[in-house]
């Protein structure tokens, strides 16, 4: 992926709730790489989990739709995301 790919966006989000040893990065990361999509899912010591993520517009649409979901491992109470220009700094989607 380039930085000059039409319609890709960056988001960043921060999932609270119960979030951490449920097997939420695990699952955000399934989630995000049948979307085509790269980055990471890192625990915060708040408890947050930061979401990063890199693609196509709607695809990361589908991803937040299923952050905010009931489908999620554990208990999401609020997803802050916030959208920026993408950078080519991110491959693959890991777990950190």
């Amino acid at each position: 992926m380039s930085d000059d790919d039409a319609g890709d966006v960056r988001l960043t989000a921060y999932v609270h709730g119960h979030v951490q040893g449920v097997g939420f990065r695990w699952w955000t990361r399934s989630r995000a790489l049948e979307l085509g999509l790269v980055g990471y899912a890192a625990n915060q010591p708040d408890g947050r989990v930061l979401v990063v993520a890199q693609g196509p517009q709607a695809a990361v649409d589908v991803l937040v739709d299923a952050l905010r979901s009931d489908a999620t491992p554990g208990r999401v109470d609020l997803v802050v995301d916030s959208y920026d220009a993408p950078c080519g700094d991110l491959t693959g989607f890991v777990e950190k």
